[in-house]
């Protein structure tokens, strides 16, 4: 059996607030998940976040209130939440005013998304999703399939999918042609299944489209060796998931940004056919000359099989 572990980066929205969306999956064989649980905890524990969720897009981002506390990097962890949150509650305290409502409720979100992360500087944070990044790198056992669709380019008429909808397909129908291979070379028939983290306003439609998928095929493949439909699952509560995070939101911010750091890490365990890139698909214009397209030249769409 191999896990698939999926989660998104950005918005499907059209046009939304990221130019990008990212369906990321990450994928290896059940008999790793413990061993591959236990790396990553270690890392966790290595920077006092115990049982605190990963979630990239949170983590690497500046925490104004670390700047405005004298000696701060000198501070133990414990005296480092114990300024920030002093900080954070009087902010909130003087934001509780009708004309501030809505900046009250946004700075709130934010506060309760990085509260298990303030006792971190941004270099250490940083250094911490790094260091996650290298260990998926090196997982010679794990494979990355994901769909980046520039939303710019995206003609919802010509698929008849939605955003979040054409990038499962894509995934779907590639971990579907990974187990097929990966069987021939086993010498035996090996099945997949789908962990999603819990988004309720996609979880119906993929669910659906599975069964779909299971009944008529997606349009590049018929599925033969997935199983059932995706299971959902809270992502605070299971670590892999986390872990699809980390990819999806590399990939996202190299398609938007070119930053390299996670990315090529991650990148490392795309799934490759003859040398080339089929594991991972950048649908943007013909021009794009990003490591993605480039990788992966005549493979530009996956191969249909029965």
């Amino acid at each position: 059996m191999i896990l698939n572990y999926i989660d998104e980066s950005g918005t499907p929205d059209v046009p939304g607030n990221t130019s990008h969306y990212v369906l990321a999956g990450i994928s290896i064989p059940i008999s790793r998940w413990k061993q591959c649980e236990k790396d990553v905890n270690a890392i966790k524990e290595k920077f006092g976040l115990g049982d605190a969720e990963i979630h990239a897009g949170w983590l690497i981002r500046p925490y104004v209130e670390q700047h405005n506390i004298q000696g701060f990097k000198q501070m133990s962890f414990e005296s480092r939440r114990y300024e920030v949150q002093k900080i954070r509650n009087s902010e909130l305290l003087r934001l509780q005013s009708p004309q501030t409502q809505k900046r009250y409720h946004k700075t709130k979100k934010t506060y309760n998304q990085t509260k298990a992360y303030i006792h971190l500087t941004y270099e250490e944070r940083k250094a911490f999703v790094e260091e996650i990044a290298g260990l998926i790198g090196g997982w010679e056992f794990a494979r990355l399939f994901a769909e980046g669709i520039d939303k710019i380019h995206f003609n919802p008429s010509i698929t008849k999918h939605s955003v979040d909808e054409q990038a499962f397909e894509q995934v779907v129908s590639r971990f579907e042609h990974y187990l097929r291979i990966y069987s021939r070379g086993s010498g035996r028939k090996q099945y997949g299944i789908l962990i999603h983290d819990n988004n309720q306003t996609v979880s119906k439609r993929h669910t659906a489209l599975m069964k779909e998928f299971h009944q008529k095929g997606t349009l590049w493949t018929s599925v033969r060796n997935i199983i059932e439909t995706p299971l959902f699952v809270d992502s605070q509560l299971t670590g892999m998931i986390q872990i699809a995070d980390v990819c999806s939101y590399a990939l996202r911010r190299y398609f938007e940004k070119g930053e390299t750091f996670l990315f090529n890490k991650v990148f490392q365990i795309a799934d490759r056919k003859d040398g080339k890139v089929v594991g991972v698909r950048h649908f943007t214009n013909l021009g794009c000359d990003c490591v993605v397209c480039t990788s992966r030249k005549s493979e530009d769409r996956p191969e249909i099989i029965a």
